[in-house]
């Protein structure tokens, strides 16, 4: 099924997002079309996707990015502190920030001229709950995190290695994938356990989605 041209309105973004369980208010609605806007503006220059059809941008990165929302919620009701590492173009940070806006969400690329992108999207679409920093993740420091979550990062045994010294105690790490990992999965380290594996259902995306929710023992 392909969407007309109004693949990337807020009511059609709001009729989706609903099927993976984000409910969003029209306003949130109208922030992320502006997002997706902005983001195939920048991406002429930056080369921040390689998705330019408004259809592709809307299932590839908008859906697949909210079809974590209630998954986070389910895992960590209580989660005030979000960390997106490696945001690249702020997926599946923003979206997450715009339809949790009690979540503080702060997003973490080491290159450059992504956090300009990231720093100009949470300018335009005013979001006091998303903070951008331009570090390494193993060279950056900050209060613990309740949930660490990132989408084609690095294999999990990397993701737990570079962020382990910020994970709060009794926190969870949210990877996205792809395929079911069981490779990665089975070269986890000893003191790390995989709590539970979410097969993620996003409209009108024919691939295969996972969120891999993982803690300390």
């Amino acid at each position: 099924m392909r969407l007309e041209s109004d693949a990337l309105s807020p009511e059609t973004i709001r009729r989706f997002g609903s099927e993976v369980g984000a409910q969003l208010a029209q306003p949130q609605a109208e922030q992320l079309a502006s997002f997706a806007a902005l983001l195939v503006k920048w991406n002429r220059t930056y080369n921040l996707t390689a998705l330019n059809e408004p259809t592709d941008i809307l299932t590839h990165h908008l859906l697949d990015a909210l079809a974590i929302v209630p998954e986070l919620m389910r895992i960590e009701p209580g989660a005030r502190r979000v960390l997106d590492v490696g945001a690249g173009g702020g997926l599946p940070g923003i979206p997450v920030a715009v339809a949790l806006p009690a979540v503080h969400v702060t997003l973490l690329d080491r290159v450059q001229k992504k956090t300009a992108f990231l720093r100009q999207a949470q300018l335009e679409l005013g979001l006091p709950n998303v903070d951008v920093v331009h570090s390494r993740v193993e060279e950056y420091n900050a209060a613990p995190f309740d949930v660490i979550t990132s989408r084609a990062f690095a294999a999990l045994p990397d993701m737990v290695r570079m962020t382990s010294h910020l994970i709060a105690p009794n926190a969870y790490w949210a990877a996205m994938k792809g395929a079911y990992p069981a490779s990665e999965i089975s070269a986890l380290p000893s003191t790390v356990e995989l709590v539970h594996a979410v097969k993620l259902r996003v409209p009108l995306l024919g691939a295969e989605r996972h969120l891999l929710v993982l803690r300390l023992r």
